[in-house]
């Protein structure tokens, strides 16, 4: 906005944030937690279309569902307890890091169409730009980078 010398407030367009839009929730493991981590991250693709003006096809807000449902549900089935879901976004990338209390690194498996199960890692590393796992104190944290603007 801006201000002219008579006090006037002259609107010129939207406002564009400066930080990233970020959330986080914390999941305790029970049944309902894999639901409840996709519902946030729809509501967090929705916030980025009107905090962002991000342009978010459905085909990208698909592949975020996706790639929040296969790293919460490795969590979920590896580690021995809570784990958390951090999404952080603007209106061309969305980062999507998962928490989780056991420090064993996931695997990745080379393609195997026969393979039933662990494809896991493999979808996400074919959806994301940027994969990356790291211990932390606690465990470990595994981030997937996404693009949202279809480049």
């Amino acid at each position: 906005m801006i201000e002219h010398g008579d006090g006037a407030v002259v609107p010129t367009g939207f406002d564009v944030p400066v930080e990233p839009l970020r959330r986080a929730a914390h999941y305790t493991g029970e049944p309902g937690c894999i639901a409840e981590a996709r519902s946030l991250a729809a509501f967090f693709v929705e916030q980025l279309r009107t905090e962002w003006c991000a342009e978010i096809d459905a085909r990208a807000e698909g592949a975020v569902l996706l790639v929040v449902s296969e790293l919460v549900t490795n969590a979920d089935r590896h580690s021995n307890g809570p784990y958390i879901l951090e999404l952080e976004g603007t209106d061309s990338v969305l980062a999507v890091s998962v928490y989780d209390s056991s420090a064993a690194l996931p695997r990745r498996f080379p393609r195997d169409p026969a393979r039933i199960g662990r494809h896991g890692l493999e979808i996400v590393h074919a959806l994301a730009t940027e994969v990356t796992v790291e211990r932390v104190p606690v465990g470990k944290r595994v981030r997937a980078v996404m693009r949202l603007d279809g480049e």
